[in-house]
């Protein structure tokens, strides 16, 4: 795997930017992990939190020199990214994983028990039990990815959501969006997946299928845009049968028949959001 050039050490000696073609405000690189400082910057941040039109004055010209944007939640229980134990030394590449591989390991190790399981049962749809259903289908397009990711953040940055208490734009070289968690080393799903490019394998997948872009990183929560969501309930079962695979606490703390009630509010949602106990 050839390396990308990181243009964040640049930004040490020249923090607005200019040098790279960027106007930005005032910042901070984010170099802590949970072993010490990293050897290069993992990632910039805003001094101030993010506001509408944010994603697209900065976003957008960003991804033009290599940096990718995302909004990190600075004011939460857990403190900011440089407050996460974030492990990049500990994360493979998205590229070495294949998707259907992934999500067909992760729902046997946990639909027989969670989907079959006793009188409280999280049924499944239709035709959906403890045998692994395959990759749901492509579904079409309502807005492009990049257009829907930016009212998605918008709408993460107008003061209506409640679970991002602080959000800040942040840049992060990567190769796609899709790969933002594992270019970071980000540890919010470290109780179900200890190297979290193998969930960004998916994520790369559903970049393909359904238009998806990583949007906002918690300290354990994942907030994606999409481009193309499910537009019946039988694409949103599929949908949710990875949903499930990907992040079962999603759909297992909700109760009985969660996974059908899951699928129907995926019907038309632009905004995934998945959260790791």
């Amino acid at each position: 795997m050839a390396t990308l050039p990181n243009p964040l050490p640049r930004l040490a000696t020249d923090p607005s930017g200019r040098s790279l073609g960027l106007q930005l405000p005032p910042g901070r690189l984010i170099d802590t992990t949970d072993e010490g400082p990293w050897h290069e910057p993992l990632l910039w941040h805003a001094e101030k939190a993010a506001a509408p039109g944010t994603w697209k004055a900065l976003g957008t010209q960003a991804a033009r020199t290599g940096l990718l944007p995302v909004l990190v939640d600075v004011g939460g229980t857990q403190g900011g990214p440089a407050d996460w134990e974030l492990m990049p030394g500990d994360m493979s590449y998205p590229g070495d994983h294949d998707a259907e591989d992934v999500l067909a390991e992760y729902w046997e190790d946990n639909a027989e028990e969670e989907l079959t399981e006793g009188p409280e049962e999280t049924e499944g749809p239709e035709g959906i039990g403890p045998d692994w259903p395959g990759l749901a289908p492509a579904a079409a397009p309502t807005a492009t990815p990049d257009t829907r990711a930016a009212q998605i953040a918008d709408s993460l940055t107008d003061g209506t959501r409640t679970w991002l208490k602080e959000p800040h734009l942040a840049l992060v070289a990567a190769r796609r969006s899709a790969d933002i968690p594992a270019a970071i080393g980000w540890t919010g799903p470290l109780n179900y997946e200890n190297d979290v490019a193998r969930l960004c394998a998916v994520l790369r997948s559903w970049e393909d299928r359904f238009g998806i872009r990583v949007v906002a990183l918690g300290f354990d929560t994942l907030v994606v845009s999409v481009a193309a969501p499910p537009t019946t309930q039988a694409e949103a079962e599929a949908v949710a049968a990875e949903h499930f695979a990907f992040c079962p606490d999603n759909i297992t703390q909700q109760g009985p028949n969660a996974l059908r009630a899951y699928a129907e509010d995926l019907i038309a949602e632009p905004t995934w959001t998945f959260w790791w106990d």
